[in-house]
């Protein structure tokens, strides 16, 4: 077996059972760990989209109503 492969099971073996032993020490069910994780993971790329488009739309209005005004000397 290649150390790659053999890699691989180790992390597979050891490093998914994450959820399992979280909800083993909080004696709640896997299930709900895991889609805890899920729905957080979506909760954290959404969010950051609202708040890059709510930044976006602030910048534009901001462009919009403190436009540079010309002076009355630049005749």
């Amino acid at each position: 077996m290649s150390k790659i492969t053999s890699l691989r099971h180790y992390f597979e073996k050891h490093g998914f059972a994450v959820s399992t032993r979280l909800a083993e020490t909080l004696g709640m069910n896997v299930k709900s760990v895991r889609l805890f994780f899920i729905y957080a993971s979506f909760t954290t790329i959404v969010g950051g989209f609202i708040i890059y488009l709510t930044l976006a739309f602030w910048l534009k209005l901001k462009d919009i109503v403190y436009t540079k005004r010309t002076s009355v000397f630049d005749l």
